[in-house]
């Protein structure tokens, strides 16, 4: 095993193209240069540089040492570098991107960020669009979707599952009476399809059936928030996730509707462009969210909602 100082020594000396220039930019004697390339070239039992009074170059298996030796060098800084990025306190920018349904939820958990993390600043782009992160310079997006994303450009890091619930006001479900998978698609109805008046609601049995719920809903909009506060209003039935519906119906202000029927699990998900040469700010975010976000899934999947009928209308 040979030591890493004599190899970065010589290394220094190759790209100097001489003792004296290297001496001179490391700071170093050039004798203690000297000394180490020697010792380096009597442990490998081969000549690496030739020398003379003039000029200095390097032999053929010089060269082919070298060329190793830089890649070895390269990893060892790339190395040093990623501690040294895991040990700096997290400063700076980091871009976010979130769907638009999960800003309730993020906006309980960074209080507790922005008090970990003072220097970080966060700057949160809230869309249902498909974010392209190298494009528009984004250093995470937070994704829900069917799938996991596939892009091999990015890095993958998985939070749980969400399901969307039939929700609607105890007033409304007072006013309408018994609803059942035959009548549903009669009921007013609240959509996130903003681009057609007709829509299609796919819902899955707790016992694993399946059915389809075609209805023409009095609103559609992408936004969840706009749909719950419309629901809690008492204008239609909304499907909504587990994170949006969780706090009205702890409280009441929504109930169930056929809460065996739910849509089918949605995966919940960073992307990242790349673990290597991450900032701190944007490993700390990363992390942050990988242990609050999964607690507040969690207790979203927790909500026992009660049954319409306990509820005095």
């Amino acid at each position: 095993m040979q030591d890493l100082n004599d190899i970065a020594l010589f290394a220094a000396v190759v790209k100097h193209n001489g003792f004296s220039a290297a001496a001179r930019d490391l700071n170093v004697p050039k004798s203690k240069l000297s000394k180490h390339v020697a010792r380096l070239e009597e442990q490998l039992g081969v000549r690496l540089l030739e020398r003379s009074t003039r000029k200095l170059r390097m032999t053929e298996v010089g060269r082919i040492f070298y060329e190793h030796a830089q890649g070895l060098l390269d990893g060892v800084a790339a190395a040093e570098a990623e501690i040294a990025a895991v040990r700096a306190e997290p400063t700076g920018v980091v871009r976010l991107a979130c769907p638009i349904g999960f800003t309730p939820m993020l906006a309980d958990i960074l209080p507790a960020f922005h008090r970990r993390y003072p220097g970080v600043r966060l700057l949160i782009t809230a869309s249902n669009r498909r974010i392209d992160l190298i494009e528009e310079r984004i250093d995470v997006a937070l994704r829900a979707r069917d799938q996991l994303d596939t892009d091999s450009q990015l890095i993958v890091r998985k939070f749980g599952e969400v399901r969307q619930r039939l929700a609607a006001s105890p007033t409304l479900l007072a006013r309408l009476g018994e609803i059942t998978t035959d009548n549903l698609s009669q009921m007013p109805t609240l959509s996130m399809n903003e681009q057609h008046p007709n829509d299609v609601w796919r819902l899955v049995h707790a016992t694993g059936g399946a059915i389809e719920i075609a209805h023409r809903p009095v609103v559609g909009c992408s936004d969840f928030l706009i749909l719950e506060r419309a629901a809690i209003e008492g204008m239609g039935i909304a499907l909504l996730p587990d994170h949006i519906c969780e706090r009205a119906f702890r409280t009441g202000a929504l109930v169930p509707v056929l809460p065996e029927w739910t849509s089918g699990n949605v995966m919940v998900h960073l992307v990242f462009p790349s673990r290597h040469g991450l900032l701190p700010a944007t490993r700390a975010l990363i992390d942050f969210l990988a242990e609050n976000l999964i607690k507040a899934l969690e207790r979203c999947r927790e909500v026992d909602p009660r049954p319409a009928a306990s509820f005095e209308i």
